[in-house]
């Protein structure tokens, strides 16, 4: 291969090895084994290929030094256009009248004609139609495509390869596993990936090989989650006691939810067991997941042990600090905070509070697992938003005692549980899935932006009322300056449309100093509306706003829109949420809305952000140290075969634990293969 071109794939696609090359999949077909004449064709139709020859050429000024060229193509049941926007001279010389071609391309209709742009054509008698069976698409970015390398340029590669690879390639799943899930060989899932001769041979090559990868994934973190339980014990926490008691009669305000009580005997059960608790408690926002960790803190307490609770940011920590010394009040425990504010003497007391014990309760961020921080007896760590937080981190805070504390881990995000299966294999599942009584749900409705000033007297209405409301702008690169501008812009213009009132605004590029100022004046009631980006997202608590505009919502992923919406519906008065579009909207962004406006299960929404995105969007999940590097598999789409692909492993797990019997071996060393090959799956262990 060319040098230039192995630079560049190296560069676009991280294609370094010919094994890279083997794994670069076709994300589509297109069947090329049928010849479709003129008078079948249909707009809707994908990539077809008609047979015929030139009638004649005509060229058409596009403007200066521009042309396009249109060939008349029939092939004895009708005319089609074949069209080129570029290339003139190039056409002419290639493709001659007369002469039988096969035009492959996607029909459309234009000037009541149906035309082909910029066809792949070849010559009917060098192409033979049985060989060409399913035609594989590759996906090529914008710099390949200026260097010429389109996908045609990549069928080429891949082609040239298979022939040169030796048959057969090498196993990597032993006949006990495929045999009974009917799997085909690696061998031949590696050649009718790239050429299937039909549809059939491409949907047992794609099973395989998701099923392979899956597998593998699952393996390792099972694998891992085993060798943990197996070295760690954990404290056993027997009794409850009289914190946990008082703060139960009398500072409880209200009754705990089935779904909490659930969730806190989960927990309990956890903490008697013997084992190092490793748990994720699943929420929506103020489903209460603050006061079922702040009540497993207090068991921890009362077995003389040491708790500490940990955010992804300072104000959301605050709010921590806030809320747990609200719920506390009247009761003799202890609680401090460690952030980045906390300095010189304040930050010493703290710390030699810690190691002496006196402190009961630590809030602060993830900065407490840095290595000043010591405790007496840590029994129990609290970690929010846990996806900024992978296993490695959760692996430092061990070294604080002599045995892990228990971990409880929180999230707001709803994970779908083939996703929470994939990504926190190590981890065992809670859901909170009902919300405290007393709460409204959110009511979400969809505007065009066309209707603006009913929207504003609505807003003016619950003003009036005593409410506050957010207005959230998309930003989505906080760096770009045409959004920063759209804010700035939007905000005098909202000054105009509200004299009345007075406006915050909040965005990442300010000073954290003006930033926290800002949103305490919006927290305090002094400002009525909050003009921001999406920096709102996380935490921050005012019962008071009960209206939440997102402009340009069609910007935004499904499950931003519900974290945003989250911020709103924490007091009892009905809230509102309305998502504001331009008219002219895709299918998919229409699909969206309807979604937000059904339902306000955080789940169902993350299943179907997941299905619109694919998992790769998911907030830092690929910083997080997941072994994630899939090839093929979609977590979203696949959930079957990621239910399919655990079982299996984790029979392989009850059968080997200790990795050593030799009927596993093949698994083994592929398993220690891939982990030297692929860099995210060491990140794991």
């Amino acid at each position: 291969m060319d040098p230039k071109r192995k630079e560049i794939l190296n560069k676009e696609l991280n294609i370094h090895s010919w094994r890279d090359l083997l794994e670069y999949y076709p994300y589509k077909y297109v069947d090329r084994s049928r010849i479709y004449t003129i008078k079948e064709l249909s707009a809707d139709m994908p990539f077809v290929q008609i047979k015929g020859k030139i009638l004649s050429f005509e060229e058409f000024e596009m403007g200066p030094r521009h042309k396009r060229v249109v060939a008349h193509f029939s092939d004895g049941f009708g005319v089609v256009d074949l069209v080129w926007f570029r290339g003139v001279q190039y056409i002419y010389k290639k493709y001659k009248m007369g002469v039988q071609y096969i035009v492959f391309g996607k029909p459309s209709v234009y000037g009541g004609r149906y035309q082909f742009a910029h066809p792949d054509i070849d010559d009917a008698s060098s192409l033979q139609l049985s060989e060409m069976g399913m035609q594989p698409y590759y996906v090529t970015t914008e710099k390949m495509k200026k260097a010429g390398i389109q996908s045609r340029a990549i069928e080429k590669l891949e082609k040239t390869l298979i022939n040169k690879i030796p048959a057969p390639m090498p196993e990597t799943l032993p006949p006990y596993i495929t045999r009974p899930l009917h799997l085909i060989s690696r061998d031949d899932a590696c050649r009718m990936i790239h050429y299937p001769k039909t549809a059939d041979e491409m949907k047992h090559a794609r099973e395989r090989l998701k099923f392979e990868e899956l597998f593998y994934v699952q393996l390792n973190i099972l694998r891992y989650a085993s060798d943990h339980r197996r070295k760690y014990s954990g404290y056993i926490f027997q009794h409850v006691g009289e914190q946990f008691n008082y703060f139960y009669s009398h500072n409880l305000q209200f009754e705990l939810t089935d779904a909490q009580k659930r969730v806190m005997h989960e927990i309990r059960t956890d903490m008697r067991s013997g084992r190092q608790m490793n748990r994720l408690l699943q929420g929506d926002v103020g489903s209460g997941k603050t006061l079922v960790a702040l009540m497993s803190m207090l068991i921890a307490i009362d077995n003389g042990y040491q708790a500490c609770i940990m955010a992804p940011t300072e104000i959301l920590a605050e709010q921590h600090l806030a809320t747990i010394t609200k719920f506390l009040h009247g009761m003799n425990i202890r609680v401090e905070l460690l952030t980045g504010i906390v300095k010189g003497k304040k930050r010493k007391e703290v710390l030699s509070g810690l190691v002496d014990g006196s402190v009961q309760i630590l809030v602060g961020t993830h900065a407490i697992i840095e290595s000043p921080v010591q405790f007496a007896h840590l029994g129990i760590a609290v970690v929010d938003e846990q996806h900024r937080f992978g296993v490695k981190q959760r692996a430092k805070l061990w070294g604080k005692s002599e045995k892990p504390p228990h971990m409880l881990v929180m999230t707001a995000t709803p994970i779908p549980r083939t996703l929470a299966m994939t990504i926190y294999g190590d981890l065992d599942v809670s859901v909170i899935d009902e919300l405290p009584p007393g709460r409204k749900p959110i009511q979400t409705t969809h505007q065009f932006d066309t209707h603006l000033s009913s929207l504003y007297n609505g807003i003016r209405q619950q003003i009036r009322q005593g409410r506050q409301v957010y207005i959230v702008f998309p930003l989505i690169k906080e760096n770009e300056k045409s959004d920063l501008k759209n804010l700035e812009d939007g905000f005098e213009a909202l000054l105009q449309i509200f004299p009345e009132f007075h406006l915050s605004k909040v965005h990442g590029k300010m000073k954290a100093k003006d930033k926290e100022e800002e949103m305490h004046k919006f927290v305090s009631g002094e400002t009525q509306i909050l003009v921001a980006t999406t920096v709102i997202e996380v935490g921050v608590n005012v019962p008071n706003a009960s209206v939440m505009v997102i402009l340009d919502a069609q910007r935004f992923g499904l499950s931003q829109l519900h974290q945003l919406r989250g911020r709103v519906g924490r007091g009892a008065d009905q809230s509102y949420c309305i998502l504001v579009t331009s008219y002219k909207l895709a299918e998919e962004t229409r699909k969206r809305m309807d979604i937000m406006c059904d339902t306000n299960d955080g789940f169902l929404i993350a299943e179907a952000d997941l299905k619109f995105r694919g998992p790769g969007d998911l907030e830092g999940t690929q910083q997080s140290g997941i072994a994630f590097d899939l090839k093929i598999a979609d977590i979203a789409r696949d959930g079957q075969i990621v239910q399919m692909a655990r079982e299996e492993a984790q029979k392989i797990i009850d059968a080997d634990p200790d990795c050593e019997k030799t009927e596993y071996m093949i698994l083994w060393n592929r398993l220690k293969e891939l982990r030297k090959t692929n860099i995210n799956w060491a990140a794991i262990s």
